[in-house]
């Protein structure tokens, strides 16, 4: 790999993570169909981006906490959401992974976009509304995400992160919690990878993490200054932007 597709790279992998790491979404999403369309192929992809996101998401995490944008000391109820959230990625992982064998790609992607379009939407139309608390909204959306993430590779960001502000989890902490669980969903997605034989491309993985970890803390931060109800608004626009983008992509 030359320099001249290299530092691209690290640009794009920095815009992407900025992004995610302030919304809680997107950095897959974005990331792998450009990476398809530079020529890379899809074994190429999934293990670079799920390494760059191990990396990232944990780091996300720290930084928010730091930030003080979520409480992740355990026994916290952010805590809590969290080991919630990662716990029910092995189950919902592995009941995607019987049904996507027999499922159409084309049927995965309408799910998903129609989803992820739907709650979206929702936030928008209730953004001044405050959700209270519920666990079984919290263990639905999770599994739910999760199963997204074992059937496509994608739709995990958007609704873990939507679904926790509809479960009555503040903007903040839902971008925070959606960063670190993604984070340690993607370490056991690469280490399937590993086990399975599939090589790495370390130089792919190297660039996107480059550019991914330096955009980290200053995605912290903005999330740090943002109104609290200004947040909400975004994530549910971006939760209808990247659901109307899969559907739009489906169609051409």
């Amino acid at each position: 790999m030359n320099i001249e597709l290299i530092i691209p790279l690290v640009m794009l992998a920095f815009v992407c993570e900025l992004v995610d790491s302030t919304l809680g979404m997107g950095y897959g999403t974005t990331l792998t169909p450009i990476l398809l369309a530079l020529g890379y192929e899809p074994i190429e992809i999934v293990p670079a981006v799920l390494f760059s996101e191990a990396i990232t998401g944990v780091l996300a995490g720290v930084f928010h906490h730091g930030f003080g944008n979520v409480n992740l000391r355990p026994g916290s109820r952010d805590f809590k959401v969290t080991l919630t959230l990662t716990s029910l990625s092995v189950v919902g992982v592995l009941l995607a992974v019987i049904i996507a064998v027999n499922v159409p790609a084309w049927v995965v992607k309408l799910y998903i976009g129609v989803l992820v379009l739907s709650l979206g939407l929702l936030i928008l139309r209730n953004s001044k509304r405050e959700y209270p608390f519920s666990w079984r909204r919290i263990a639905g959306m999770g599994w739910l995400a999760a199963f997204n993430k074992g059937i496509s590779g994608g739709g995990y960001g958007p609704v873990v992160t939507a679904g926790q502000v509809l479960s009555g989890v503040r903007g903040r902490s839902a971008v925070g919690i959606a960063s670190l669980a993604e984070g340690i969903t993607s370490i056991v997605g690469v280490g399937i990878y590993l086990l399975s034989g599939t090589p790495l491309s370390w130089p792919l993985v190297a660039s996107l993490l480059l550019g991914a970890v330096f955009s980290v803390p200053l995605s912290a931060y903005v999330v740090s200054r943002l109104p609290a109800g200004r947040l909400t608004f975004i994530i549910g626009g971006m939760s209808t932007a990247l659901g109307g983008y899969t559907l739009v992509r489906l169609l051409i």
